[in-house]
């Protein structure tokens, strides 16, 4: 608003900015944070080149053509107690019992945007086993004849 006042000399409601801002179809969200060392140039290289990478690593006698990419990842869900606010005499700082168990699932997922394919999974425990079965059920969706990377 401070930018309309100096500039174009104009003083409008919150309102008014807010409803022209949504006119210009903008909305107000949070930015993708990027680690400080990112290399956008690296990253747009393995892009282009992704489908020449894929080729290269296939056994012989494999077309690319009998390939489907699956894009796959897994996170961590779940909630750990918080020390809380509590009402207190002026200057005290009473000590508060924090939750010390964690209760956490582990979400496995992958998707095949080609196919209009996807697996899920939740799990108790992220380790190689849990791995293991994902591949499995990915493997499962992929018809005979057919190969996923």
């Amino acid at each position: 608003m401070e930018l309309m006042r100096t500039k174009y000399g104009v003083d409008p409601s919150l309102r008014t900015v807010y409803d022209t801002l949504k006119r210009a179809e903008l909305v107000w969200i949070t930015g993708r944070s990027i680690h400080p060392k990112a290399d956008l140039e690296t990253q747009e290289t393995f892009k282009k080149n992704f489908r020449d990478k894929v080729i290269e690593s296939l056994p012989a006698g494999i077309a690319i053509e009998s390939v489907d990419i699956w894009f796959q990842d897994e996170a961590r869900v779940g909630q750990r107690g918080t020390v809380t606010r509590t009402w207190a005499a002026k200057g005290s700082r009473p000590r508060l019992t924090r939750q010390q168990q964690f209760e956490y699932a582990y979400i496995f997922g992958a998707v095949c945007p080609t196919r209009d394919e996807a697996v899920g999974l939740v799990l108790p425990i992220a380790n190689t086993d849990a791995m293991l079965v994902h591949l499995e059920h990915i493997s499962a969706k992929i018809p005979e004849g057919r190969h996923g990377v």
